[in-house]
């Protein structure tokens, strides 16, 4: 499907797109590939990399601006929407300026693709919208709940379909866990905010992968997420400074003790796959739909996918060898 497209990454500079592009690049050879976001240092950094390749375009824009997503959409067949303030404590001191890009940017950027005939777009979504407790979660709910219902929402119709990929934290990623630890601990101590506390671990090359399958696979209004596994914060700590001592802070403003990506209120609509899930919009009943469900099982009553009741798990060992293997990525993008 997207092999000699035209594709746009909102966000593209972010650590999504510096997987995606040169994944895509590769496995597609689309015809194509604009890289939209609003930071130029980033831009002008990764530019360098693509220099020579003719495919690879760069366009400064905000998708708070709907005047600039519409020239940037020109022919665009595919569009990620990766463009995100995504920082749980940055988003609870700014509030209206999250909102300003989760929300009225979703809108804005539904709109575009509609008037430009943009044929399919899936928006990345988190963990955090699932039961949200802080501000950047709800406005991520928002944002689902817009992507997935603009399949039916105008009165004339339209061609656009619209899906959505939600994961949690990327393992690796700058401003996740592990970079963290790792740029503390010759400290000799690691920050803890709860000994209890879980997370799922993703790989950005997991989640391009998810994405690729999303855009082969929508009709238009499913939420998709992967199986993942999980590991508790203090089994990270030990495996990335096995001595350090353990400092326990406190959970912080917004914080989860334990990540969410399906609630049981989803459950109503969600069904089971190899490899992953997919909720299903309950609007129009969708969520009855065979052409979305097609081979899936519905999960039962009540069913939730949580980071500390998850059948799988990463072993130290495991982390221990994707760290290794990974060394010049860390904290990089």
């Amino acid at each position: 499907m997207l092999k000699n497209s035209s594709i746009l990454i909102t966000g593209g500079t972010g650590s999504f797109g510096q997987s995606f592009v040169p994944m895509t690049l590769k496995k597609y050879n689309p015809k194509r590939l604009v890289i939209f976001s609003r930071d130029e240092m980033k831009q002008w950094e990764m530019s360098k990399h693509y220099k020579n390749d003719k495919r690879v375009r760069f366009f400064i824009g905000d998708v708070r601006d709907k005047n600039r997503l519409y020239r940037a959409l020109h022919n665009v067949d595919y569009v990620i929407h990766a463009a995100a303030t995504k920082i749980v404590t940055t988003a609870e001191y700014n509030p209206f300026e999250c909102v300003k890009t989760n929300i009225n940017g979703a809108m804005n950027l539904i709109e575009a693709c509609i008037d430009r005939g943009v044929k399919r777009l899936i928006a990345l979504s988190t963990d955090k919208a699932s039961s949200p407790i802080n501000l950047y979660g709800a406005t991520k709910l928002a944002s689902d709940k817009l992507f997935t219902a603009s399949n039916s929402s105008y009165a004339g119709g339209h061609k656009t379909s619209f899906a959505v990929v939600r994961y949690g934290n990327v393992m690796g990623s700058r401003g996740s866990i592990i970079p963290l630890f790792m740029s503390v601990k010759e400290k000799g101590k690691l920050p803890i905010t709860d000994k209890r506390m879980t997370r799922f671990m993703i790989s950005l090359e997991q989640g391009v992968e998810l994405v690729w399958h999303a855009f082969e696979d929508m009709v238009g209004g499913e939420i998709y997420i992967k199986k993942i596994p999980s590991m508790k914060v203090v089994d990270i700590a030990k495996v990335i400074s096995p001595n350090a001592r353990h400092e326990i802070i406190g959970i912080r403003p917004g914080e989860k003790l334990h990540e969410q990506m399906i609630s049981s209120d989803d459950s109503h609509s969600t069904y089971e796959y190899l490899g992953y899930y997919k909720i299903l919009p309950q609007i129009n009943d969708w969520g009855k739909d065979t052409l979305r469900i097609k081979k899936g099982k519905k999960v039962p009553e009540g069913f939730t996918y949580n980071s500390n009741t998850n059948s799988e798990w990463m072993t130290n060992s495991e982390l221990k060898r994707w760290v290794q293997n990974n060394l010049n990525f860390i904290g990089k993008i």
